[in-house]
């Protein structure tokens, strides 16, 4: 791996970190999109790389930040979490089979339609 690689892993990081911190994104909006165009992986591997790095304890200083400031809903965090578990299972079991060039119009589709319900929409 090149230096220059190695800055770009971090510069991602950090910027997936802050915005995490910040507005809770990061690994869709910000590493999966990074790590295609500025690394050049396929849709599969920065998804795979994207789930891998958000494995604990990644979370868990921004999440304890939240959590001394009241703002933080624990049980509803450990049923989302149990549910994500099951969940990612079975859809990168799927997501594996499909074409990359198909995962990757699906993938922008969804935060196409995402931004644009928020942008759309008043209080939820």
């Amino acid at each position: 791996m090149s230096i220059d690689s190695v800055i770009i892993l971090i510069l991602i990081g950090l910027v997936a970190g802050i915005f995490s911190g910040m507005i809770g994104i990061g690994g869709a909006i910000i590493i999966i999109p990074a790590l295609i165009y500025f690394l050049h992986l396929d849709q599969h591997t920065a998804q795979g790389t994207s789930l891998a790095v958000m494995l604990p304890p990644i979370g868990l200083l921004a999440a304890y930040n939240y959590y001394k400031a009241g703002a933080l809903n624990l049980h509803y965090a450990l049923i989302i979490a149990a549910s994500f578990f099951v969940g990612g299972f079975f859809g990168a079991k799927f997501a594996v089979n499909i074409p990359v060039e198909t995962l990757r119009k699906v993938f922008a589709f969804v935060l196409m339609a995402i931004a644009i319900k928020m942008l759309l929409t008043k209080n939820g």
